[in-house]
This record gives C-alpha cells, structure tokens and sequence, in this order.
C-alpha cells in the first residue's frame, strides 16, 4: 500500500470516527485542517527542538568533522563532495543523522522489544505483552537488505534559493540522504512470532529517544503507523549497518528499515511495536509530515513517497581547474530504480550521463566536461522507472517537503 492511499483511507476513517488519532484529538485536527497555529508548532517541530532537561548529552554523539558534515544542532547534513569515491554505500561515518531530541544511549542487555496491542492473538484479555530480548532477535532468521533513508525534507533549501518561497525547517541542501546495507529481522517474522491476529490493521514503532515537545505541549516518544500490508511485505527491524553493529546515532541496538517509505518511518531506537485492530494515527502524520499550501487540501495531503532528485558529488560553489574534468553524481527516486540522467553544464542542452554500478536504491553517473575558464550553473536531471522526470519548479508547500526539482548547482573554473 502506498503511503498517499493509506493516508487517505485512514483520515476518511477518522472523520469518520473510525480510528484513533493517537496524540490528536479530532478537535485538534480540525484546527490543523482550519490551518489555525499550525505553522508555529510544525515549525517547531521541524527544527527538532528539545526540552531543556534534555541538554545534558550532545544531540549527535559521532564526531561531526566540517569536511564531511553541516551541522544544524540536532541534525547533520552529509556533503556530497565527501561520498566521491566511496562506491554505492554510504559510509557510517558519513552518513546523514536526522534526530528530534538527542541520541539516547541503550544497554543492549537490557533492552527490550515490547509488542502488545488488539492486533495481536488473545488480546486485550491476554494480560501481558510479548517481549524480546536483543539476544533473541538476534537468533531469528535474518535478512539484509540494501536501502535508502531519506528525510521527507531533503532540499527543502532550495524552495527559498531557487523559487523565492518561504519555509519551515532544517535548511537542508541535497545531504539528508544516505544508502546502506542492513541486516535484521523481518517485521512480518517478529509479528507472527507475537501472534499476529487476522484483525491487526496498523502497527506502530515507537522509539525509545526521549519524549518531543513541540510548542511546549509534549508529544511523547516519535512513533508513526504502518498499515499492515506495508509491515508483512519488506519492513526490516535492522541491528546491523554496512556490516557492523548499529551506531548510537543510527538506531542502535535496533532501527525499523521501511524501504521507499520517508526517513520518518524507519524509526530509530525502537523499544515498542503497537500492533491494532483499530486504524490509528500519531502526530508524525497528522500534525507533521503533511504538505500544507494552495494546491493541497485544507487538511495537508500526507507526505508520501520521495521525489526523483539529483546531485554532483561537488562542493557547493566548487572551483574546478580548466580543462579535462569527469562529473560524477547520483540519481534516486521513491518510485524505484532511474532509467536515464541528463546533464547541462551551459543551461541549453543535455547530454546523457553514463550509469556506474547497479541502481538499486540510487545510480551512480558520470559525464566528461572540458570547460574554459569562468562560471557555471550545473543541472542533472533524472527519469525513474514510473516516467518520472525532475522538472525545473516543483509546487510550494510552507513545510519544504519533497523538493525533486532540478537544482542548479554553481561552480567556477579557473
């Protein structure tokens, strides 16, 4: 099921007062849909604020060296310069860090996976929830899967430095994406071995990174539903990344892994899974995660599968010498794999871009160029296997989500 469908079936449900919006009154949702307050707590929220009792720690706990990093306090954009060279993973130690509060430090000895809910067989009368402990999730059958992570956000910058049009939120460039091997236990594997009910409709990760507040209003731990056809076919509750144990700032002991979905849904520290009989919703669908803005609903359209993007594995500015140079770069789309990417280096034509590798979750490209000194505006556009082609303005929506426009990248050569 895609996102949008589930979206719509699920907010029909709840007018209808057939689900729950957990964290969300109706009332509440009204406002949202009236538009009243909503820019200053979605704004809030975007930016990843914490309450003051949680500044002991770092928000980020990895070194952030400004060579492969921007920092933007609970948040760290990757540059792109520094992936050159370092085939179709992303390295850890380079990978994005999108955090609401902080990263939470786990004993993985003591961690434990909670599973309850009225999705589940016997319940509610069953008494006490299913536990599992890391050591146990670990001698499941195990699957590895190459995937990316992607913040609904990603290029949100650029509404503002291309489009003139004002947004909320982590001024990300086109660094808050990151492609890697993981390997865990499959959703569906963990839920049967719970005892799934034939009624279970959502299920719902929470993480174990301390409660957001948004507005001075509490919102609890981040968690955000799944519907259960999306948790049985490919989600992956991930313990290992690019072959090595979880990192603090990736999820560790344990991370949800949902392919093609946004970053929001792949949770990270995951301490519970909530599976219901009961359509739900959490406020990381309802009141954040949704495009709100002139050509969407008055009560925002969910944000839903990423866009096509590109990007030069350059410097932002970059000063390139005259002469032979090779532009490299990567393709991706939330559809699936790239058929095809154009480059213009002279803002007129478009050449095609040779495929390096395999494209699975993103494509590699490169382009021979020989420029003369001066300046230059870069442009790679991608088509994905739907037919999807970045365009060169994508609609406004006032929290920056699923910029996929063409972006026009500047260089000088000397």
């Amino acid at each position: 099921m895609r996102e949008a469908e589930y979206d719509r079936t699920r907010l029909g449900q709840f007018l209808a007062g057939e689900a729950r919006a957990d964290g969300l009154t109706r009332r509440g949702l009204m406002r949202l849909s009236a538009g009243v307050g909503l820019g200053v707590a979605a704004g809030a929220a975007i930016g990843g604020a914490a309450a003051p009792a949680l500044a002991a720690d770092p928000p980020i706990l990895k070194p952030l060296p400004p060579d492969l990093f921007t920092a933007f306090g609970t948040n760290a954009e990757t540059k792109w310069e520094s992936l050159r060279g370092t085939g179709h993973l992303v390295p850890v130690d380079r990978f994005f860090v999108r955090n609401h509060t902080l990263t939470p430090r786990i004993d993985p000895d003591a961690w434990r996976l909670r599973l309850f809910g009225t999705g589940l067989r016997g319940a509610p009368t069953a008494g006490a929830p299913v536990e599992i402990s890391y050591r146990q999730l670990r001698r499941l059958p195990s699957d590895t899967v190459t995937a990316a992570i992607e913040c609904a956000g990603n290029g949100r910058s650029f509404f503002t430095s291309q489009q003139g049009q004002a947004v909320s939120g982590t001024a990300w460039k086109l660094g808050a994406i990151g492609v890697a091997r993981w390997t865990g236990v499959r959703l569906s594997t963990v839920l049967k071995h719970a005892g799934l009910s034939r009624e279970a409709v959502d299920v719902q990760p929470v993480g174990l990174d301390p409660n957001f507040v948004s507005g001075g209003v509490d919102l609890g731990p981040v968690r955000r539903p799944l519907p259960i056809e999306k948790a049985l076919h490919d989600v992956l509750l991930a313990y290992e990344m690019n072959g090595e144990p979880l990192p603090p700032d990736h999820g560790f002991p344990v991370r949800v892994v949902v392919p093609h979905w946004i970053g929001i849904s792949s949770i990270k520290w995951l301490g519970q899974l909530e599976v219901s009989a009961e359509p739900i919703f959490s406020p990381w669908n309802t009141q954040f995660y949704r495009l709100f803005g002139p050509t969407y609903p008055v009560d925002g359209e969910l944000v839903s599968r990423q866009t096509v993007k590109s990007a030069f594995e350059l410097p932002w500015e970059a000063t390139l010498s005259a002469g032979r140079q090779t532009l490299r770069g990567r393709s991706w789309s939330g559809n699936g794999r790239i058929r095809r990417v154009e480059v213009s280096t002279d803002g007129r034509t478009w050449r095609p871009a040779r495929a390096i590798g395999h494209g699975h979750a993103w494509q590699r490209w490169e382009l021979p160029w020989h420029p003369a000194p001066g300046t230059y505006t870069l442009r790679a556009r991608a088509a994905d296997v739907a037919g999807v082609t970045q365009p060169d303005t994508v609609p406004h929506n006032t929290l920056g989500y699923l910029f996929g426009a063409v972006v026009r990248h500047p260089v000088t050569v000397v």
